[in-house]
């Protein structure tokens, strides 16, 4: 189960829908949730500790039921300044239960005494869940992949799939600051615990067999899918600080973890559109649905560095683009892949835009194949593209919505019970987009619906990640 794959529900366009997607039959008494981090609230008096708030649905709508943070409810650790409890958000069935369970990266929580500036060692937390909700929680650090802590970042960012086909979902936890270029840590293969000893694979893995280079960031944004429509998810890395000589150019990485085989794209690659370039951070983001409902998972990856204006200059924050690359019986191919910007899409791209910082699959207008969302925070939009059944994401109708100006609308956002969350941790905002049943090339979303349904601090970074 991707962290990035929609949900299959969808309701009436203009009223609020069932926000959490049907649970399998086996787990129809576990309560769905919503996770919202704010990784700088401030929990008992120290800043930056942060909290994550949960939502369910009633009546149509959401209510805040619960707000996490360390030291309470049964999570490991003290809130401490600077921890970043929510720094990265995945939801999975990790114990094969039927339920589903929450993983919540602290990447900036420190093992003894913090390390004046220096980023931490990371710890991620496990909550289970259960027909009472979720309930028994677990910690993990770099210690269970055999490693000391260092300033590893360990749970900067986070996702769940199957990866084995054992039919309980793994977790991945990305390390982008472990020594030798950042790593990923597996957890739960073949039934093994989700918190007891994970595998580590990071770029100079034997099968994976890449040049390392310590700023790479390999492990900073993390992507499940099933590519080759096998049943077996595949695992997609991003290392946006990569790319060799071109360094910050970004590099992606599949892996098959059973199969122990990796693949890896570049905006070099060929039949991958555009050019590796300093500072674009291909990989930055990444995203799995089916947008020409093969049955085969594709990818979208996130290039918000990606130089399109003519006024940009070294270091600019960039216009942004999206790479595509489609699954095939034989996984992803750059054959017939896509790269999106505005320069093809409704708004104009600017040097600060980032199109691409973050990315959402799902179906939106009810036809059986994925939406592309793209947040647009630099815009403080998000732009949507529908797939098709004849070819994949295509421009036709394709919809720009816009938030509150200066509010980073677009820097988070995903798709749930058939309809768009957006996040602004700028102004401490989560908008629901709704949506129409409309089958063909049609994005689904109807922007005039978008309502402000809950706010948080605004120095909280309330919505830096959703699950």
């Amino acid at each position: 189960m991707s962290v990035s794959r929609a949900s299959a529900l969808l309701a009436a366009a203009l009223t609020l829908p069932s926000l959490v997607a049907a649970a399998p039959a086996a787990a129809r008494s576990c309560p769905s949730f919503l996770a919202v981090a704010s990784p700088y609230a401030t929990v008992a008096g120290r800043s930056h500790a942060g909290s994550v708030t949960l939502f369910a649905e009633q009546g149509g709508g959401l209510k805040k039921t619960k707000v996490l943070h360390q030291g309470a409810d049964g999570i490991g650790d003290e809130p401490e300044l600077n921890d970043a409890f929510g720094s990265a958000l995945a939801q999975g069935d990790f114990d094969g239960d039927g339920c589903a369970d929450l993983a919540i990266g602290a990447s900036e929580e420190f093992f003894g005494p913090p390390v004046a500036d220096a980023d931490g060692h990371g710890v991620v937390h496990v909550l289970y869940g259960s027909p009472d909700g979720l309930g028994r929680a677990r910690t993990i650090d770099v210690t269970h992949l055999g490693r000391d802590h260092g300033t590893d970042r360990f749970g900067a960012a986070l996702a769940a799939g199957d990866l084995d086909g054992d039919g309980d979902d793994e977790l991945v936890v990305g390390a982008p600051g472990l020594a030798g270029g950042g790593g990923v840590g597996v957890f739960g293969l073949g039934h093994a615990s989700p918190y007891g000893k994970g595998t580590l694979i990071t770029e100079s893995t034997g099968w994976v067999g890449q040049d390392p280079g310590q700023t790479d960031l390999f492990g900073a944004a993390l992507a499940t899918g099933d590519f080759n429509g096998d049943g077996r998810d595949e695992l997609a890395v991003g290392a946006p600080g990569g790319g060799g000589l071109r360094y910050g150019a970004g590099v992606v990485t599949i892996l098959d973890v059973r199969r122990r085989y990796a693949g890896v794209y570049t905006q070099e690659s060929p039949n991958v559109k555009g050019y590796g370039e300093k500072w674009d951070a291909f990989g930055a983001s990444l995203a799995s649905g089916d947008f020409d409902a093969d049955g085969r998972d594709d990818l979208a990856i996130g290039v918000p560095g990606e130089d399109l204006s003519l006024l940009q200059r070294g270091m600019d924050y960039g216009d942004g683009a999206v790479n595509v690359l489609y699954g095939t019986s034989r996984g992803l191919s750059a054959i017939g892949s896509e790269i999106w910007s505005q320069t093809i899409l409704k708004g104009t791209p600017r040097y600060y835009d980032r199109f691409g910082t973050s990315l959402a699959a799902g179906d939106l207008n009810g036809d059986g194949d994925d939406e592309l969302v793209v947040g647009v925070p630099g815009e403080d939009a998000v732009q949507v593209i529908a797939g098709t059944r004849t070819g994949g994401l295509t421009r036709n109708h394709n919809a720009l919505v816009t938030g509150r100006r200066d509010s980073d609308f677009g820097s988070s956002v995903t798709v749930v019970g058939g309809r768009l969350l957006v996040a602004a941790p700028g102004s401490g905002e989560l908008t629901l987009v709704g949506t129409s049943k409309k089958k063909g090339s049609y994005p689904g979303v109807v922007p005039g619906s978008a309502t402000v349904v809950d706010r948080g601090g605004e120095s909280d970074l309330f919505g830096y990640a959703l699950s």
